[in-house]
């Protein structure tokens, strides 16, 4: 990524992508004007960001957040999570004050974490966990809080009860397995070879390796299976299928994608009506529901319990933010990819 453009007081550095494609051949690092600050609104200085599949997504047009944007970027500048300091406030919005450390996940909101600086709606921003860097608080917003809800889409969690995470060495897995050991399940992860040591560590009680067998293969049964491997295509109806075969009585298999544009509700829409079709109840497709403000404080006392913590697998700066989303899209981050925004580019 190359930088354009010379700074001045009123500019930022920003990954910048004006036309939908790979990372590498769309995304550059260029100095643009800083965000005008609504009434309702607070502009935060980013400290650091992540690299999420909603990203990668956007980059490549996979996902339209806005029917307007079917030909080009709605918004320019990526980049979904940010962890960073108030600058300041508009003049309508109460309960912040320049200095305070804030998360927030932007999907839902234009976008823009992958700059400098970022005005985002005063609700959308919750405080940044004690006990975390800010790197480290960056990976909480969207990951962590999709786990959370994920693994409590089946009710409240009872201790000992058996639960599967299919995906479980990512950035969203490694959270849902802290998350639901931490409620009391006996929890089995499954992922890649490379993936098994990672899973263990972070707590999986059991682990199984999907390049050796599916888990629909083995004999037990869930009270819930998260399957957050999924990307949205019909290649996902294939795990579908063989999940209801080890969900227990009451199980519940529960499939969360990426993205959040007109392609992932439909591919959701037909999914959830096939299922439907199929007599099945017990099979469900999620999104997530960014910005739950009580989800995300849930999740940070847990945090400061030491409960549960990110797994950062690589740290990129701002100058590098097409070679995180490659990596990414690789599948082979074990955990989360974080993005210095403030510490330089190397």
């Amino acid at each position: 990524m190359q930088e354009h453009s010379q700074r001045t007081a009123s500019t930022m550095r920003a990954a910048v992508c004006h036309e939908y494609g790979s990372p590498e051949a769309v995304l550059h690092l260029a100095e643009v004007e800083r965000p005008s600050l609504r009434p309702d609104a607070v502009l935060v200085r980013v400290h650091a960001s992540s690299a999420n599949l909603d990203d990668l997504q956007y980059v490549r047009g996979e996902t339209f957040v806005r029917a307007g944007a079917l030909r080009k970027p709605k918004y320019a500048i990526p980049g979904s999570d940010i962890a960073g300091v108030v600058e300041a406030i508009g003049t309508d919005v109460a309960g912040l004050r320049p200095g305070d450390e804030v998360v927030a996940d932007l999907t839902t909101h234009g976008f823009g974490g992958f700059a400098e600086y970022v005005a985002v709606p005063a609700g959308a921003l919750s405080p940044k966990p004690a006990r975390l860097t800010f790197e480290e608080a960056a990976c909480v917003p969207t990951a962590g809080v999709r786990a959370l809800q994920a693994v409590m889409s089946n009710g409240p969690v009872r201790p000992g009860q058996p639960m599967l995470i299919n995906g479980g060495g990512g950035g969203l897995g490694t959270f849902a397995i802290q998350i639901a050991k931490s409620l009391g399940a006996v929890v089995t992860g499954v992922d890649s070879t490379a993936k098994l040591d990672l899973m263990r560590s972070v707590g999986a009680d059991h682990v199984l390796d999907y390049t050796q067998e599916h888990y629909s293969d083995g004999e037990g049964l869930y009270d819930l299976i998260v399957d957050v491997a999924a990307y949205g295509s019909l290649a996902d109806l294939r795990p579908v299928l063989r999940s209801h075969s080890v969900l227990s009585p009451e199980g519940r298999y529960v499939m969360y994608i990426a993205g959040g544009g007109l392609l992932d509700r439909s591919f959701m829409t037909l999914l959830q009506t096939w299922m439907k079709l199929r007599g099945s109840r017990q099979m469900s497709v999620h999104r997530g529901t960014p910005n739950e403000g009580k989800d995300m404080a849930c999740l940070t006392e847990m945090i400061e319990a030491g409960e549960v913590g990110p797994i950062i697998d690589k740290r990129f700066g701002l100058a590098q933010v097409a070679e995180a989303l490659t990596y990414v899209e690789q599948g082979h981050a074990e955990g989360k990819v974080a993005i210095t925004i403030d510490g330089g580019d190397t």
